[in-house]
């Protein structure tokens, strides 16, 4: 608001004049100045970035939690997959008396429509999920042969952001289950284009192959020079269980046939180990009652000294001289350095006087 000057007799208030300022006072200070044109000069060297120019469309954001009870190894896989899909989200543990369909009232709260989520069981089995949420489809996983980042130390490297390429194997395209995984995989870890938290940069891929009945996932690093490959890490094994039809639950659309449990696994391992012990101790009790068994003394037979020949009986020769004595070498040594030791000694004593 403009300053009013008021008149003393009750006239009408009138705008009061600015003072005029001259051109010394309308300059900004030399510091303000030395600043600005720093700023001028830093804008004019600096390298623009990468301008996005198309709109970001694809939606997708995945939410990556675990339950509790998850050892170092997983938590650090966990992170990883975090830092190499700039689309997720993080979420607090889950307790592990909560059903699983509490998932979808979690990935709705989060504005998440995929899910990647890590059940641990007894403190060493891990399972993954990986599901879209709410309406389906999900599937179960046993990991196996977990290599983290931190654990590998590879010499491969990428930007933090960057959209990978996804490589499947043509074993994927025979199977209709194989290729309602490949579906899934592909919705949950390409990066969507134009995401405001990736880079527009493809330096590295994610490859899924299948070799004895399990997904095998591996990193890599593209170089640039001749396009080689570089792995980064990390690195582990997914062994299908069951695929549901439903978000974490639903009808069963596949079961893996060729899946053993872990606890079956540990079963047959104490099995055949228990049995190893079992047939070592049957050994030793047949050789202790074989020990205990009369011996059987068979009778002479006469025809067994037949080939035998009697040897040649040699002449008894008497020494009548003595033999000469051995010569001692070390007595001898000894006896020579005692000699030696005596002279010094008597040496030192008249130096001495």
């Amino acid at each position: 608001m403009a300053a009013t000057k008021r008149k003393r007799r009750g006239g009408l208030a009138v705008q009061a004049k600015r003072p005029k300022r001259s051109e010394k006072d309308a300059r900004p200070p030399p510091k303000q100045r030395d600043m600005a044109e720093e700023a001028e000069n830093e804008e004019r060297n600096r390298i623009p970035g990468p301008v996005c120019q198309g709109k970001w469309k694809n939606k997708e954001r995945i939410l990556i939690f675990s339950s509790r009870g998850i050892n170092f190894r997983t938590r650090h896989l966990m992170q990883d997959l975090r830092m190499l899909m700039p689309h997720s989200k993080a979420d607090t543990k889950m307790d592990r008396k909560d059903k699983l369909f509490v998932i979808n009232e979690v990935c709705e709260m989060k504005n998440c429509n995929k899910c990647i989520y890590f059940e641990a069981k007894k403190k060493q089995d891990l399972y993954m999920w990986l599901s879209n949420s709410p309406h389906g489809p999900s599937a179960k996983f046993l990991v196996q042969n977990i290599h983290t980042l931190a654990e590998l130390k590879m010499t491969g490297n990428c930007l933090k952001g960057s959209r990978p390429l996804l490589s499947f194997d043509p074993a994927f395209d025979e199977l209709p289950h194989n290729a309602l995984l490949k579906e899934l995989l592909i919705q949950i870890f390409s990066t969507p284009r134009y995401h405001p938290k990736s880079q527009p940069f493809v330096d590295h891929v994610f490859t899924f192959t299948i070799l004895d009945n399990r997904i095998w996932f591996r990193n890599f690093q593209i170089i640039e020079e001749d396009a080689a490959l570089v792995e980064i890490g990390p690195r582990f094994v997914l062994n299908l269980i069951k695929i549901f039809q439903g978000s974490f639950g639903g009808p069963t659309l596949y079961e893996n046939p060729h899946y053993q449990s872990p606890n079956m696994h540990r079963r047959v391992i104490r099995s055949i180990t228990a049995a190893k012990y079992k047939e070592k101790q049957q050994v030793k009790e047949v050789q202790k009652l074989r020990k205990k068994e009369p011996k059987t003394i068979l009778p002479h037979d006469p025809t067994a000294d037949v080939f035998v020949i009697p040897a040649e009986e040699k002449p008894i020769e008497i020494q009548w001289v003595k033999p000469e004595p051995k010569v001692d070498l070390k007595a001898r040594k000894k006896k020579v350095y005692k000699r030696q030791r005596k002279m010094k000694q008597k040496v030192n004593r008249g130096n001495a006087k």
